[in-house]
């Protein structure tokens, strides 16, 4: 029987498989983004032309067998922003999915029918993807829990890109317990060739063609695959870490590491101003209530967070195009507005020399893996403020994307694991906290959510 749609959070609500029956998630429902590949099922990655020009795809992302062969039921694909390009959640073509707790606000992109299906409880938990914080985003905007992996953590393959430089498997739920139990899931060791027959590759490129450090793919997997913890590859902690590992200490069965430090950036919280500022402390100090964590205040971005996002929007624009600019220029799709703006400002991108940009994200990405190590975690809000309202002013939309991209590039740049938890900001409206842990640090952070939330 195909899902209720009074959320307007699936494009196909029909679309069904089943789980093995049994696993850690038997009795619970999914649903994915419209960009996983699904076997018998054509995705539309939210654009009219591109579902008519793709083929319907031969197998499950392996993403998705994980779930499936751990029990869980996939019902419904739901919806995404066109080619998963903006942060709004309103679809030019399929219409925007109803936020449950925001009325007559945007969901937020471009997981938008994934954090709407799970904040209105027509599934237990959602895939959705993240490259600039499509899953962060509109799991602040829904009110619900949201998390972008360690880049390369989670097998994308099976998985429409967006910039692989940047693009992650993320996931959705309505716990911090349930966004835990998926983790264990989904970043534990590989599906076996005989579970997980026929991958599709799909735009896969090379390290030199993304032009991201090279550790942040491959090195991740194959330390998941070789049964370690991953470890930042070929960057120096920095000197206040240099020779002694402070507060840190080590839980031997799982050869994981607690977190013992917090650092809240300014220039992050400054962002929310002090109404949705003030909400958001309320869950900082929940946090520190509930753990034992040395905080320290620290700028972590003297260049500016304005900085950091035009890093951010260069490299993904470039990516994004090497990506998708051959299709669009054969095929012609019809785009809304405002993403239609977006490619051909990437267009723009072709050709030029992106070294000055990739060698600050380098910097970046050194300097946030040096400060975190195994555990440090950094607390931003994840977005500045409630959900806009739908059919606003296009110019204060792009000043909201663009609050919400100098938020969530820290984690992208750095190819960091972060956590959304939901708090209760001005009318109830939902806003969302944000905890950044350190590289490969993923089912710890989860972990120490889930204990100290609950709390």
């Amino acid at each position: 029987m195909a899902l209720h749609n009074h959320h307007g959070a699936f494009r196909v609500p029909e679309l069904a498989v089943p789980g093995s029956g049994h696993g850690t998630l038997y009795g619970l429902s999914f649903t994915v983004k419209d960009v996983f590949a699904v076997a018998g099922h054509r995705s539309s990655a939210g654009n009219p032309d591109w579902l008519r020009t793709h083929e319907p795809a031969a197998a499950h992302a392996p993403a998705v067998s994980r779930l499936l062969q751990a029990g869980a039921a996939l019902r419904g694909a739901a919806h995404t922003d066109e080619l998963m390009y903006s942060l709004g959640g309103e679809n030019y073509h399929y219409g925007t999915p109803v936020n449950p707790h925001g009325e007559g606000r945007i969901p937020g992109g471009s997981s938008s029918g994934s954090a709407v299906a799970v904040a209105s409880g027509s599934v237990d938990f959602a895939l959705g993807t993240d490259t600039g914080g499509s899953v962060r985003v509109p799991s602040a905007y829904c009110g619900v829990y949201g998390f972008r992996p360690t880049h390369g953590a989670v097998d994308i393959e099976g998985v429409i890109p967006l910039a692989p430089g940047f693009d992650t498997v993320g996931w959705i739920a309505g716990s911090a317990e349930l966004l835990l139990k998926a983790g264990e899931v989904l970043l534990g060791q590989p599906v076996s060739v005989e579970d997980q027959p026929g991958e599709i590759q799909m735009g896969k490129q090379t390290d030199a063609q993304t032009g991201e450090p090279a550790d942040m793919r491959n090195g991740m997997r194959n330390d998941m695959r070789n049964g370690r913890q991953a470890e930042p590859h070929n960057i120096k902690p920095s000197g206040t870490q240099t020779g002694k590992q402070t507060g840190k200490q080590t839980d031997k069965q799982t050869n994981t590491h607690r977190l013992s430090r917090m650092f809240i950036p300014p220039e992050c919280w400054s962002l929310a101003g002090q109404e949705c500022g003030g909400y958001l402390k309320l869950g900082l100090n929940r946090l520190q209530t509930g753990s034992a964590l040395q905080t320290a205040v620290m700028e972590i971005a003297p260049e500016g967070l304005k900085t950091w996002m035009d890093v951010f929007r260069e490299l993904q624009g470039a990516e994004i195009w090497a990506t998708h600019g051959a299709w669009i220029e054969r095929e012609r799709p019809v785009f809304g507005p405002d993403i239609a703006a977006r490619f051909t400002w990437a267009a723009g991108l072709a050709g030029a020399d992106h070294s000055g940009a990739r060698s600050l994200r380098r910097e970046f990405t050194e300097r946030l893996r040096g400060l975190l190590g195994n555990d440090g975690c950094i607390v931003i809000p994840t977005v500045p403020g409630p959900a806009p309202l739908r059919g606003g002013d296009p110019a204060q939309l792009e000043l909201n994307r663009s609050g919400a991209m100098m938020l969530s590039c820290i984690a992208g740049l750095a190819g960091l694991p972060q956590v959304t938890l939901p708090v209760a900001g001005p009318g109830g409206l939902p806003l969302g906290l944000s905890i950044i842990g350190g590289y490969g640090q993923d089912l710890e952070l989860l972990s120490w959510v889930q204990e100290v939330w609950k709390r």
